[in-house]
């Protein structure tokens, strides 16, 4: 489980950009996370992963308090959250193996990662892997030589081959055509239930959340204003959420401290 306690973000002497966010993230869920550009999307994301450090607040992961680590704790409590992110973050130059591959440069060493002298079981899971996202086939192809939805896929799998407890995926299908975004989403779903692995997705798409996500959190400047099942998602919590007013803040205050 992913609990989020009081979470603040800060960037310099401006208004924080996450403002006592709490949440918790049950395992075998997938939850989507929407909200208008500007709301704190990406910086929660980038918080659970270290990538930005928090002002204050508490993210535990599994009983793992992430804020308080530092060097060698922090990087291997990092093996435990794979990451998708919405440009692929692949090297073009190398074949899909070798991207998959680096979602084990946390455990293998230096000298095997250049020599790309990886671990026999590491290479059979990758294949695993590969086959049941179908993208076994390309291997060997250099990643520049792939569509869009085949990148992904193989973004994918190399978080997956962290091993992680939890999925965080950063608007996964924002570069990609309608079709190859829903293949996606329903890829993440069903490898969320097959691995029993809790995902948690930052998307812009509400019908895709809908369709795809077991719950929604809906956020506004910095803070969660809705949190339901997506059939609770109506009118009028899309209002909150996406046009806003002083009313629809004080809400979201009233909820977060419920």
């Amino acid at each position: 489980m992913l609990k989020i306690t009081d979470l603040v973000k800060r960037y310099g002497g401006g208004d924080p950009v996450l403002k006592d966010l709490s949440l918790e993230i049950p395992g075998e869920s997938v939850v989507s996370i929407i909200g208008s550009s500007g709301a704190g999307k990406s910086t929660l994301l980038r918080c659970i992963n270290k990538l930005v450090e928090p002002t204050s607040g508490s993210i535990v992961l599994n009983g793992t308090e992430l804020t308080r680590l530092r060097g060698r704790q922090l990087r291997e409590a990092r093996r435990k959250i794979g990451m998708v992110f919405q440009s692929f973050n692949l090297v073009d130059r190398l074949t899909v193996m070798e991207n998959v591959q680096s979602g084990r440069l946390g455990y293998i060493s230096t000298w095997a990662a250049i020599m790309r002298r990886y671990p026999r079981e590491d290479v059979r899971r990758a294949y695993e892997l590969m086959e049941r996202v179908g993208i076994a086939h390309y291997a060997n192809k250099r990643a520049d030589e792939l569509s869009g939805g085949e990148r992904q896929r193989v973004g994918v799998v190399r978080a997956l081959m962290q091993k992680p407890e939890i999925l965080l995926a950063d608007e996964p299908t924002a570069s990609l055509d309608p079709k190859t975004s829903e293949q996606i989403m329903g890829l993440l779903r069903d490898l969320s239930r097959e691995l029993r692995l809790p995902v948690l997705i930052n998307i812009h798409n509400v019908h895709e959340a809908r369709e795809y996500t077991d719950r929604i959190v809906g956020m506004r400047y910095g803070r969660i204003i809705f949190d339901d099942l997506p059939a609770a998602l109506d009118e009028e919590a899309m209002e909150r959420i996406y046009s806003g007013s002083p009313a629809a803040d004080r809400a979201g205050d009233m909820r977060q401290a419920s």
